[in-house]
């Protein structure tokens, strides 16, 4: 059973760095595309970053790029999320979600949301002094 796993979010202040990882088991790790998304209170969910783990295509948002990057450790069936410069527009929870590489390259469809049948519970990042 396919199963996902986030980890790393915490409150930071403004300006500081958090790293999140989706830790995955229940299906071939390196097959898959693996997407970060998030949510805050009141909006829509947002595609942040997403790569396949099958070619190395990535997507990285306008909104986080330059701040964010997303990479990944086959080794681990982990995909990380490195977050700096954050500030409040970055409170949220964090998702990860995966589908298989063909139907969610990111090349073609950005990190669309949509596509993704598998997710993790979330965890919660929030920037405030």
């Amino acid at each position: 059973q396919e199963q996902l796993v986030e980890s790393g979010g915490d409150l930071v202040q403004p300006g500081g760095s958090l790293r999140l990882s989706c830790t995955t088991s229940g299906f071939a790790f390196d097959k898959y595309t693996i997407g970060w998304f998030r949510q805050a209170p009141g909006k829509a969910r947002e595609g942040v970053a997403c790569i396949s783990n099958a070619d190395g295509n990535s997507h990285v948002a306008d909104s986080v790029k330059g701040r964010f990057a997303i990479s990944r450790d086959n080794a681990k069936n982990t995909v990380y999320l490195q977050m700096n410069s954050l500030n409040s527009d970055d409170t949220a929870v964090y998702y990860c979600a995966a589908e298989i590489w063909v139907r969610a390259n990111p090349r073609d469809y950005g990190c669309n949301a949509a596509l993704y049948p598998y997710w993790g519970q979330g965890t919660q990042v929030t920037v405030s002094s």
